[in-house]
């Protein structure tokens, strides 16, 4: 049983989301709270190898449903040493990308069968879902302009994909959202920093602090 409260944030390429996460902790920390933040794929030694070979763009050859595969590898060891310890202990777990990825990337972008990544997700987190998860919400177009002029910015596999890819992506958070409106709730990214760090930060305090 877990104890903790397990947050989430997705959004496209270049929405910004993990810059927001780490201005979001020390907000949080503020309020007493005891906060972990990690990364999918990675956060652990076996899952951040296993990140390595996903996102490396030699990697050209690599299978869709490899690449489903191996994310659903990553988040299972991921889940074991490092999410379900966190909640256990109490603390508030913010993860960057979890089982909403899967279906947006390679449900909606890469065209798998959305049914049987649930079952996958499902079986490698024993059914966990987030108790929030915040979605950033970017034009795709701005997000990609976003990565070209971050020249601190690694290009990994995925960023080079053709634009409808990341399209097809984004319909598919918005389809997430959705169906899932109670779990998800929809950030406006193209917004300043500050502004997108503010309605995080009031999503999560409201939900769980007000």
């Amino acid at each position: 049983m877990t104890q903790g409260i397990f947050i989430t944030l997705e959004g496209p390429d270049g929405a910004g989301k993990t810059t927001v996460l780490q201005e979001l902790v020390p907000r949080l920390e503020a309020l007493g709270k005891q906060v972990t933040m990690t990364r999918e794929p990675g956060g652990v030694a076996i899952a951040e190898d296993i990140r390595s070979v996903i996102l490396n763009p030699q990697n050209t050859a690599m299978d869709d449903k490899t690449e489903l595969l191996l994310y659903i590898a990553a988040r299972r060891q991921h889940l074991k040493e490092r999410i379900l310890p966190a909640l256990e202990s109490g603390q508030l777990l913010l993860v960057d990308r979890f089982i909403d990825s899967s279906v947006a990337y390679q449900g909606f972008g890469r065209g798998l069968d959305i049914a049987a990544i649930d079952w996958l997700n499902h079986y490698a987190t024993d059914g966990l879902k987030p108790d929030l998860t915040l979605y950033f919400d970017i034009d795709v177009e701005e997000g990609l302009a976003r990565i070209a002029r971050n020249a601190d910015r690694d290009v990994d596999r995925l960023d080079m994909e053709a634009l409808d890819m990341h399209e097809r992506v984004r319909t598919g958070y918005l389809a997430i959202l959705d169906k899932e409106a109670e779990r998800v709730v929809k950030i406006d990214a193209s917004k300043s920093v500050e502004e997108v760090v503010e309605a995080a930060f009031t999503a999560i305090y409201d939900r769980f602090f007000k």
